[in-house]
């Protein structure tokens, strides 16, 4: 269910992307922070971050647009044109892929890892945390909140 919730976010944020590469092509100032391409990066980062550092043990895997020295380097200063937007979605759809068959893998939604900031978290977390992230981008944050709350019996 938790999957299939952040399927359908994912889903979304692709329609709601659809001709972004045109629009950002002909920029000529830096998307601000809450551009669609900055979220795309910033998203990237998201599943890199839980899927494969955390929960898979795969520490080498660091995020592609942010660094410690710069952990907003995921939003600011993102270059526009065809070839940024191409770099973040392939970023993007890899990582989600890479998400993907590790949720699918995962023999319980319990299979859990440790994060510097929150401690142990577990696959399940993770599935809440990435819905409530694409949710509130995607508008959705309160309905989707009161679905998973009434599911869980919050």
């Amino acid at each position: 269910m938790l999957a299939g919730f952040l399927a359908d976010q994912r889903a979304t944020l692709v329609l709601k992307c659809a001709g972004l590469d045109d629009e950002l092509a002909v920029r000529s100032v830096e998307p601000s922070t809450l551009s669609l391409l900055g979220l795309v990066r910033h998203l990237a980062d998201v599943e890199r971050h839980w899927f494969r550092e955390i929960l898979a043990g795969q520490k080498d895997a660091r995020p592609l647009f942010s660094s410690p020295a710069s952990p907003d380097g995921d939003f600011d200063e993102a270059a526009p044109g065809p070839s940024a937007v191409t770099e973040a979605w392939e970023a993007w759809r890899e990582a989600v892929a890479f998400a993907d068959r590790f949720t699918a893998e995962a023999p319980s939604l319990d299979v859990s890892g440790w994060d510097e900031w929150r401690g142990t978290v577990s696959l399940r977390w993770v599935l809440i945390h990435m819905i409530e992230e694409y949710a509130r981008h995607n508008g959705h944050a309160d309905l989707l909140r009161e679905r998973i709350d009434g599911v869980r019996g919050v």
